[in-house]
């Protein structure tokens, strides 16, 4: 019976903190839409400035697919703000986010290098991000925009992966 109750209280304890980590990291649907979109355009422009100095042929193609596939996922954020009549923040300071979000990516020979190695890291971040809010998410536009999304985001990181291991 001891040894019951222990396991019980230790299950017990698990599912709380469970519960507690998963209530620390949710947010609100604005406050996802606010930082999901800041940090889309915070790609969006890294991408737009990479597909200019970029040396590469292949890195500039794969910031156009970023690009064009951020831009369309935070026009679909919009729209779900919208729909949801959630008031999100004003573009300014999305934009001013966004700044402080962007990568610092050297000039120079490893230019390709630094931008590849930098979207490897926001694109696993912005993933990890997407995943936790379909998992705590009660919205099903929020769900339905991650299922649409996700897959975009992994293909974007296999790629910038590709294109680092080439360097």
């Amino acid at each position: 019976m001891n040894r019951m109750a222990t396991r019980l209280c230790n299950t017990s304890l698990a599912a709380l903190l469970g519960l507690f980590a998963s209530g620390v990291f949710a947010q609100s649907t604005a406050e996802f839409i606010d930082e999901a979109s800041a940090k889309g355009i915070a790609d969006i422009e890294a991408s737009r400035l990479a597909h200019q100095k970029a040396e590469s042929k292949e890195v500039k193609d794969y910031t156009i697919i970023v690009i064009n596939d951020r831009t369309t996922a935070n026009q679909h954020l919009a729209k779900i703000a919208k729909q949801l009549d959630i008031p999100v923040a004003p573009r300014e300071e999305i934009v001013e986010k966004a700044k402080a979000l962007m990568p610092q990516v050297m000039d120079g020979a490893t230019y390709d290098e630094a931008y590849t190695a930098s979207q490897v890291k926001t694109t696993q971040e912005a993933i990890e991000q997407l995943q936790q809010e379909a998992q705590t998410t009660d919205v099903p536009q929020i769900k339905a925009f991650a299922e649409e999304t996700l897959p975009k985001l992994q293909n974007h990181l296999e790629m910038a992966k590709a294109l680092q291991a080439s360097r």
